[in-house]
């Protein structure tokens, strides 16, 4: 298993300067909770489900499947 910021540079810089608004709860998301906070509780979800590979919420991450 692999993790990896998205390719799209652009995206990568919304994002990061979307956390840094937000004190590091994913931006892409109204209420600041705890477990929005970057990396967020459901990819880390994702991450542990060996079947997943694909983007976080945000699409500043990316899992990729083992091989």
């Amino acid at each position: 298993m692999k993790i990896t910021l998205n390719p799209d540079e652009k995206i990568v810089e919304i994002v990061k300067e979307g956390l840094k608004k937000t004190g590091g709860y994913c931006p892409c998301r109204r209420d600041r909770l705890e477990e929005y906070k970057c990396m967020c509780d459901e990819f880390k979800e994702q991450i542990a489900d060996p079947d997943f590979e694909g983007y976080c919420h945000c699409m500043l991450y990316y899992k990729h499947k083992s091989s």
